[in-house]
């Protein structure tokens, strides 16, 4: 398994800490190879990802990075939420000195939010846990009725369900969609096994793996969807939310 993999890092000596613990692991684990590409500055990373068509599989960030006038400051979070604009699905994993950003790391999606000094102990456990969760990814398909043939679809491709009376309309990451004649009850038994997956309503199924914000009165996923919450139903999503995130690593 190949992974593009970007380290940010203002201080030339962690991007060489970082880069060598990853080198480690790849000694231990013969099937893993990580092509990675070192950036000292935030600015330097948005550039190549914007403009050169560099699609990083993994990001391991610092946070505190000079900025405008060279005062430190939280360059790496807005960074990663650049990113995240510009449509990057990367794993983001923060390596940072201090705790004070570790809530909004959620905004961010992030895997993994680690203070320095990292071990050798500790980053292997992190990578060790990402890559069980990339192939329990690959196990997890459904199995859908597309005008009378049956097509396999990934569980992590389906951003929302919405209910559009007798039909329920699959949204797809990408812009795709698969209409299926079935009740949102019938396809909630298909789909709520799976852990990302939430009941938004009556009329919503959503992944929380694309939810990008949400408040007491909406929730944004990162196709541009905005779902309007029932009277009652944040504290719930809020809490399966950062539930999620909290136990993906």
């Amino acid at each position: 398994m190949t992974y593009l993999t970007a380290l940010c890092d203002d201080e030339v000596e962690e991007l060489d800490k970082t880069e060598k613990l990853l080198n480690a692991y790849e000694r231990e684990h013969p099937e893993v190879d990580f092509i990675i590409e070192c950036f000292e500055s935030a600015d330097e990373l948005l550039y190549r990802v914007e403009d050169r068509n560099y699609t990083p599989d993994l990001i391991f960030m610092d946070i505190f990075m000079p900025g405008p006038g060279g005062v430190s400051d939280s360059v790496g979070m807005d960074a990663a939420k650049k990113l995240r604009d510009m449509g990057s699905r990367a794993r983001l994993f923060f390596l940072t000195t201090s705790g004070e950003y570790a809530l909004q790391a959620f905004d961010v999606n992030a895997s993994q939010y680690l203070i320095k000094p990292v071990t050798k102990g500790r980053i292997f456990d992190v990578l060790d846990t990402f890559l069980l969760r990339e192939e329990e990814e690959k196990k997890k398909y459904i199995l859908l009725k597309v005008e009378g043939r049956f097509v396999k679809v990934a569980v992590s491709d389906i951003v929302y369900c919405e209910a559009q009376g007798k039909i329920q309309c699959i949204h797809l990451a990408g812009g795709g969609e698969y209409l299926q004649r079935m009740t949102m009850t019938e396809l909630g038994e298909i789909l709520l096994d799976y852990r990302e997956f939430v009941r938004v309503g009556s009329a919503f199924i959503v992944n929380l793996e694309y939810i990008e914000s949400l408040n007491a009165r909406d929730v944004w996923l990162s196709d541009g969807k905005k779902i309007y919450l029932p009277r009652g139903a944040y504290k719930g999503l809020r809490e399966r939310y950062f539930n999620y995130y909290c136990k993906i690593f």
